[in-house]
């Protein structure tokens, strides 16, 4: 993004900060999100807010009454008005313990109601947004921002902000009190005070960069975690632990440089304050004696003015750490209004029609498509793909097959050209209706960490025991299952590692099968496989394609010769197409493909010892 060059040097700090991950806080945009949360529990803040006018002014009779104690009862012997006295100021602090009990209860219940929320809104937001977002983030700072960064709204909708303004309206009360007793020494106190707030205030302004830097942070370390957890397997079989150990440990360096800062920053704020209150308590010891000793003020003056003076520099001091925790929400809230500012793909879905029936007709239209620009990835492509018709996909890796089914899939958009459903444009449909006529069994898998038929009830959760089992029964994987020792109730593990690759890759079709899709898209994964479960699966395979539109990325020839049309691909174009007999005639490409990999087959059963792999297709 280009920056403009001014004289004061800010694109060059905006630059700089930009190298260092650094970013800074979008206040309009925190506020905006902040105002919302907070009208959003206005009935429950208001309540708050109320309990805290009323503590706060029982909070108040202790230090009042120490001037009646000294001046009157002491300075005049009046012992009758001990016990009086004493049980207003027990009165006033039970309500004072009551209404803090209250409010802690009825707000941090709020606020803890407010991150579920907060969370729920921003959860569904992500998984709303296009996949061209997720293969530019990585999860570990989507995780980070759903889960860390809505933590901080507490203190917009809890505590936080009522022990702001409570601390406000304490100082306001306390300051009145004390223009009444002395504003010569009120004033210059205010004056040590006013320094303390620019103080903070400069604080502030440099803390709230810190922390939006920790959780950008925060996110990578995760994310790397994550990813490190997730191929634990590779990184165990290439002996790459202390490689893995480094990073992580460049990142929680980095980490804890961070929190090291903003410590040192908040340590400071705190320190500050102390020497404020001790400055004031100089001032007060050099003009409040002089006061006592010339008449102008009584000890009983003297000892409420102190308490006071406690009652107001507290809450500043208060304010302070309150304020940079509030900092810290508000750029938690900056970058969830950045997420939360994405459109999502509801937004266009607005815009379109619903799509109603589907046969299943699909076709290309001289279809181009890029991820950058400049280098194109699928050049005019133009096909049919008549309804209950299988099409297969072959060619060299990195020839657009993929990017050409994620397009069926509507994951990605032409750039060029139009993709049709039934001879409507596809630009024209609701992408959520028609992907309710989708069904997919990709080449990994994905399993949830749950039952067996939970994972095959994924694409229709109120399905019955009858219907998991016949779908299972179809795919070839009900034998394997009945086999476990708790059934359909057996857990399959974190993306189903207790389970094999084969018995994975039947369980999607079952889960496929469940849906029932008009359209089908296959991204087979039985090369690897053993001959049995090869055998199971391509059955399996049979069954769901039958009726159904399908497209077949084709990892082995043999599988695929029962395809209505062939598609070879090669740079981004169709070169061939036809059957897989007429595709042999042709002697071209398609030839060259089911050539080499037939030799590979020959080689691998024959003479097992060869290092023969044939070309990707």
């Amino acid at each position: 993004m280009a920056t403009t060059e001014t004289d004061d040097g800010t694109a060059e700090k905006e630059n700089e900060n930009a190298k260092q991950g650094k970013k800074k806080v979008n206040l309009k945009n925190a506020w905006r999100e902040a105002r919302r949360l907070m009208w959003q529990h206005r009935g429950r803040l208001s309540v708050g807010l109320a309990l805290m006018v009323v503590g706060r002014l029982a909070g108040l009779v202790l230090p009042a009454s120490s001037k009646f104690l000294i001046d009157e009862v002491i300075g005049n012997s009046r012992a009758e008005m001990l016990v009086p006295l004493a049980l207003a100021v027990a009165a006033a602090t039970l309500v004072e313990s009551a209404t803090k009990f209250s409010l802690s209860q009825l707000i941090s219940v709020a606020a803890q109601g407010a991150i579920m929320d907060m969370r729920q809104r921003v959860q569904a937001h992500v998984t709303r947004l296009p996949i061209k977002f997720f293969d530019d983030t990585k999860s570990g700072e989507l995780i980070s921002r759903i889960m860390t960064d809505a933590e901080g709204i507490r203190n917009l909708v809890g505590t936080g902000i009522i022990q702001l303004v409570g601390g406000v309206f304490t100082a306001i009360l306390a300051l009145a009190v004390l223009l009444y007793l002395n504003w010569q020494l009120t004033l210059i106190t205010l004056l040590v005070l006013a320094l303390f707030g620019s103080g903070m205030a400069y604080a502030f302004k440099r803390l709230r960069p810190i922390f939006r830097e920790r959780s950008v942070i925060n996110a990578e370390v995760t994310g790397r975690l994550g990813e490190t957890l997730g191929g634990i397997r590779i990184i165990k079989a290439y002996s790459v632990e202390d490689r893995e150990q480094s990073v992580f440990a460049s990142g929680v360096a980095r980490l804890f440089n961070n929190i090291k800062s903003s410590i040192t920053g908040v340590s400071a704020i705190t320190s500050f304050g102390t020497l404020v209150v001790g400055v004031v308590g100089v001032i007060m010891v050099l003009v409040g004696g002089r006061a006592i000793l010339s008449g102008s003020m009584t000890l009983g003056d003297f000892v409420m003015y102190v308490f006071f003076t406690g009652m107001l520099a507290a809450p500043i001091i208060q304010m302070a750490s309150i304020g940079t925790q509030v900092s810290d929400a508000l750029a938690g809230l900056d970058r969830i209004s950045e997420l939360l500012g994405t459109d999502t793909e509801d937004v266009e879905d607005q815009k379109r029609l619903a799509l109603g029936g589907v046969r299943g007709d699909i076709s290309f239209d001289d279809v181009s498509f890029h991820y950058e620009p400049g280098v194109p990835v699928l050049k005019n492509i133009s096909f049919a793909s008549p309804a209950g018709s299988t099409t297969a996909l072959v060619g060299s890796s990195g020839s657009g097959k993929s990017t050409l089914v994620g397009l069926v899939m509507a994951f990605h958009r032409p750039r060029d050209g139009r993709v049709m459903l039934d001879g409507r444009d596809l630009e024209d449909v609701r992408i959520y209706d028609y992907r309710r006529q989708l069904g997919v069994v990709l080449q990994e898998n994905f399993l949830f960490d749950g039952t067996v038929a939970d994972n095959i009830r994924f694409t229709k959760p109120d399905a019955t025991d009858e219907e998991v089992v016949e779908v299972a029964k179809l795919a070839n994987c009900h034998d394997f299952i009945s086999s476990f020792p708790d059934g359909y109730d057996s857990v399959v593990g974190e993306r189903g590692i207790k389970l094999s690759g084969g018995q994975r890759q039947r369980v999607a079709i079952a889960r496929a099968l469940l849906a029932n899709p008009r359209i089908l898209v296959l991204d087979e994964a039985t090369s690897s496989l053993d001959t049995e479960s090869e055998a199971l699966i391509q059955e399996g395979l049979r069954r769901l394609r039958e009726g159904r539109t399908t497209f077949v990325i084709a990892h082995r020839l043999s599988t695929i010769r029962s395809a209505d049309q062939i598609l070879v691909l090669e740079e981004g174009r169709i070169i061939e197409r036809g059957s897989h007999t007429e595709l042999l005639a042709l002697n071209g490409r398609y030839r060259e493909l089911h050539d080499l990999q037939h030799r590979w087959e020959e080689d691998r059963f024959v003479n097992p010892g060869e290092d023969i792999v044939p070309q990707s297709t």
